[in-house]
């Protein structure tokens, strides 16, 4: 018997409307780097990484006099390295805080924010834990410790005792988790534990059928899957919900369609930092991010939702 299933894809038209770089005065800070040449190191969450290094690689492949070096750290310490002048530019799930803000101004710098994309947290489960939905407010009581053991969310589950991973412990994943489930608080609960990398998350959750682990979802998707519909094959994507009670029903999996639609209640906003004075290479290679014609094609070709283009929608039924 044949099983129809429904899928609804996003996709996106493009038009183009790009901030460039004007002016042809000698730079005064020695930088000899322009629009599309000489190089710069720039700062990244690492939860951001296969999105980004497809980014930069199409960029230098376009501009071959441009070298542009990542250093994936987390989002703390990049953001860090950004205000302390030792990169120019720093990808990120935050805008600028006010007072990092007007610090940058009040040493004449010249700081500003671009929106390029829209990101689900992922919650990945190991593939023999049949438990498939979870709420927003279950992931809210294990981040404080009130949730230890499955069976407080499924009391017929006999995996046992539950443990919640991050990738690194001043992440963008764990900023998200104290500053939009948990009101702004610290994470107390004594089964959350941080690695280092999101390699490592997915690694964990593989070997630890008790174990989940928040992610973001442009690490989910299989590259060969041109519909974004696949995601890795050896862990499993958790449906979540809003309500308190998750069923089937009012859960989501982070589907791009599922972020345009805000069906799926962990969506986060990711920015580009910027401190260029020189507006020169790291402008470009943020312009190139944000461009319709190719920055924000990757962007849709990742699973991630681009901040920029009209997004066409359309159903396909798939006979499995």
């Amino acid at each position: 018997m044949k099983k129809t299933t429904s899928y609804i894809l996003v996709g996106l038209t493009l038009f183009t409307s790009l901030w460039v770089s004007c002016g042809n005065k000698k730079p005064k800070d020695g930088r000899t780097d322009t629009y599309s040449s000489g190089a710069f190191t720039f700062a990244s969450d690492e939860s951001f990484s296969p999105v980004i290094e497809e980014e930069r690689e199409l960029f230098q492949f376009i501009y071959p006099d441009a070298k542009v070096t990542p250093q994936y750290t987390n989002e703390l310490d990049a953001i860090n390295k950004l205000l302390s002048g030792k990169v120019w530019m720093a990808i990120t799930s935050r805008d600028f805080t006010e007072k990092e803000r007007q610090n940058l101004k009040d040493r004449k710098q010249f700081p500003r924010s671009i929106k390029f994309a829209y990101d689900g947290l992922a919650i990945i489960q190991n593939i023999h834990n049949t438990d498939s939905c979870i709420s927003v407010n279950d992931i809210k009581k294990i981040l404080e410790g009130k949730i230890t053991n499955w069976n407080q969310i499924y009391p017929k589950s006999k995996i046992g005792e539950l443990t919640l991973v991050f990738d690194n412990p001043k992440s963008s994943t764990v900023h998200f988790a104290e500053d939009s489930i948990l009101g702004g608080k610290a994470i107390t609960g004594k089964n959350v534990m941080a690695v280092q990398k999101t390699e490592e998350v997915i690694k964990y959750v593989e070997k630890n059928k008790g174990a989940i682990g928040i992610i973001g979802s442009n690490w989910l998707n299989d590259k060969r899957d041109s519909t974004n519909l696949t995601f890795k094959k050896e862990i499993r994507t958790m449906f979540v919900s809003a309500l308190p009670k998750a069923t089937l029903r009012n859960s989501w999996r982070p589907y791009q369609y599922y972020i345009y639609n805000a069906n799926y209640p962990l969506i986060r906003t990711l920015y580009i930092l910027l401190n260029d004075t020189h507006v020169g290479l790291p402008t470009g290679f943020a312009n190139f991010i944000i461009s319709q014609d190719r920055g924000q094609k990757i962007i849709l070709k990742t699973g991630l939702l681009p901040a920029y283009g009209n997004l066409t929608v359309r159903n396909i039924h798939v006979n499995e």
